[in-house]
């Protein structure tokens, strides 16, 4: 399937503007887990690719799961193993690293990893430590990573807390990359989200016309019995 020129100018924002500000929260996981040679990793929704790059460049090899053609197209662009699903289980791997996945998500790559195996997920912070959901007209709420740690039949095996601010040069900047996280592809009149969602920024501008938006997020880390 051949991304559309649309889907290719979001995935991009997404790779040159938006994916970094996740970065604190990547490292500070592969610091806790201490992931280096020899350490297999598989990401899930992957989108072009960091986190994987990251890893990668502590020794681990690292393999993307993601299913938007034009987030692929550019992850392979970087010489990354991404694939369209995740294995199918005869590829055995230390380390999964997933976002918000989906029940359906997390189920289907949990195969691949081995017996005692870490599975990381991560989400927003506490509502009032979040500045980014409340732009986006209430956002979602966090999820209850605790719970899909019970539901997927995991064992506990710790949670942090990581500062990620997202920082932009400008409002145009800050528009572009938070639309690309496809909170908003719902809506039909792009033009009007672009407008309200610039408007929503203005509180979080500084005199030299950059946005800043602190947030908090949270990650679980659990084992596969």
């Amino acid at each position: 399937m051949t991304p559309t020129p649309t889907a290719t100018l979001v995935a991009r924002d997404w790779a040159e503007i938006q994916e970094r500000m996740l970065v604190p929260l990547y490292e500070a996981v592969y610091d806790r887990l201490e992931v280096g040679p020899g350490d297999r990793l598989l990401g899930l929704d992957c989108g072009s690719g960091l986190a994987l790059l990251l890893a990668a460049g502590r020794g681990a090899v690292a393999t993307g799961v993601e299913t938007d053609p034009a987030r692929r197209a550019l992850a392979r662009e970087r010489l990354l193993d991404v694939v369209p699903a995740p294995p199918d289980g005869a590829r055995p791997y230390d380390l999964l690293l997933a976002f918000s996945p989906s029940a359906a998500a997390l189920d289907a790559a949990l195969p691949a990893l081995r017996r005692g195996g870490a599975v990381v997920l991560a989400d927003w912070g506490p509502p009032e430590r979040c500045t980014v959901p409340p732009v986006l007209g209430g956002g979602p709420e966090p999820r209850d990573l605790d719970a899909a740690v019970a539901r997927a039949g995991l064992v506990p095996d710790g949670s942090g807390r990581v500062f990620c601010p997202f920082g932009y040069a400008d409002v145009d900047s800050a528009v572009r990359g938070l639309l690309s996280t496809g909170l908003y592809e719902s809506s039909s009149d792009p033009a009007q989200v672009e407008k309200e969602l610039a408007e929503a920024l203005h509180p979080y501008e500084r005199p030299d016309g950059a946005v800043w938006l602190p947030n908090i997020f949270r990650y679980v880390i659990a084992r596969v019995p």
